[in-house]
């Protein structure tokens, strides 16, 4: 017979207030967030750490800025790698377990990365890296996902999500310290160096953070036995639509992501040129706006659903790419559309995590919300290129546009043709 989380509310959680759900969570949950929510900053940080030196590896080794483009692209497939990877160990062996192994992984790599004497060992070492990048997201979700009760399941995963503008705003910090104090050419080692500090928080996570009781119910069903790989059951005949679809979502998200953030700069510098974007200013605009965007989307994918939130979201990011790539504008509005940007384009992930997770069985959550997830960080990769490709036979601005508003499109479709789960309890399977 199936088994059923169940959920008993209390006196506290009826009352109203934005945070009464938080209030209500036992001390095991609230550690558990605050674990994950810390453990993707620290992804965030480090992953964020190159944008921040490719200038000073152009400089003091001599790259081109195709090789530099080389090595984000490497790290974005290999975490899209990662991801399905994490996904199909998290089913396996646990979800506290994979995310151990995940946040000691990019942990190491990164401060390999600050070793690094050549482009050659650099772009392995960070390629390597991209895999435990990418697996954490996917072994953090899935736990966060699992662990939460189903009315707020969204609030919960959105918060942890938020951890990625705290990240970002990290790497900037580390960044400025570490160049204000040391010349360029150890500044940049030490920036990476840094980045080993998410090892120390594997220790917090052995001893703080616990299977959900929904993946110890499942391991209970199978006698306690690790069950054989079953990834490809999620592109069994009973699963193979939410999977395509699911990706569909993702690829929407990234790709528009993406697209816009690559290019976007170089829209402004070159068909406006506009000077704001080389500002703190503008940085932390954008910034502010993403956590902003993190947390109002995370409640309200439990207040409206989750198909609506995403369908709002992408719309919010369609109606900025269109005010920077044809509306003319001055170097103070640029400076205050960074919170919308940030507001629309990051929020539209809140809701992914939960999402995935109530759409896939407790068997094979981790690969179904792995490869979901990842899949579209993979293809949504490509939406750069075809951009710049484009950008050949048109304006700049408009290739952007293009192919922000096609990606936004396809995930409305996407969300149109998914059920809705918002409120979904989470069963053994």
């Amino acid at each position: 017979m199936d088994s059923q989380s169940q959920v008993i509310d209390t006196p506290r959680q009826k009352r109203a207030g934005g945070f009464s759900w938080y209030r209500a969570l036992s001390g095991t949950e609230r550690r558990t967030l605050w674990s994950c929510k810390a453990g993707y900053a620290l992804d965030a940080m480090d992953t964020q750490f190159l944008s921040f030196v490719i200038p000073t590896l152009v400089a003091t080794w001599g790259i081109s800025l195709r090789d530099a483009g080389l090595i984000g692209t490497a790290t974005l497939l290999s975490s899209a790698l990662g991801g399905w990877l994490a996904g199909i160990l998290a089913d396996r062996f646990g979800r506290v377990r994979t995310l151990q192994i995940t946040v000691l992984w990019f942990a190491v790599f990164t401060l390999l990365c600050g070793l690094a004497q050549t482009f050659q060992q650099l772009l392995v070492f960070r390629t390597l890296m991209g895999l435990g990048f990418g697996g954490e997201w996917t072994a953090g979700a899935v736990l966060m996902g699992e662990i939460i009760r189903a009315k707020d399941r969204g609030k919960a995963v959105g918060l942890v999500q938020a951890g990625w503008a705290i990240g970002w705003g990290a790497s900037a910090l580390v960044y400025a310290l570490m160049f204000t104090l040391l010349p360029a050419a150890l500044a940049w080692r030490a920036l990476f160096v840094v980045g080993v500090l998410p090892a120390l928080f594997v220790v917090m996570i052995r001893r703080f953070v616990a299977e959900p009781e929904i993946f110890k119910a499942q391991r209970r069903h199978t006698d306690g036995q690790p069950q054989p790989v079953r990834f490809l059951e999620i592109f069994s005949p009973r699963l193979l639509s939410t999977t395509l679809r699911a990706s569909l979502l993702t690829t929407g998200a990234m790709g528009g992501y993406y697209a816009i953030t690559t290019w976007l700069p170089t829209v402004l510098n070159q068909e406006h040129h506009l000077t704001v974007l080389g500002t703190s200013g503008y940085l932390a605009s954008v910034i502010i706006g993403s956590y902003i965007g993190y947390l109002i989307s995370a409640a309200l994918c439990d207040r409206i659903g989750r198909k609506k939130n995403f369908i709002l979201f992408a719309a919010g990011s369609m109606i900025i790419v269109l005010a920077y790539t044809r509306i003319p504008v001055s170097d103070s509005v640029m400076l205050l559309l960074g919170f919308p940007l940030g507001f629309f384009a990051s929020g539209i992930f809140s809701g992914m995590g939960a999402f995935l997770t109530e759409l896939f069985p407790t068997s094979v959550r981790g690969s179904g919300q792995g490869f979901s997830y990842n899949a579209g960080r993979a293809i949504g990769a490509l939406f750069p290129f075809l951009t710049g490709a484009v950008s050949k036979t048109m304006p700049i601005g408009h290739a952007v546009g293009l192919f922000a508003a096609t990606a936004y499109g396809v995930l409305i479709v996407a969300a149109l043709t998914l059920p809705e789960t918002c409120g979904k309890e989470l069963h053994v399977a």
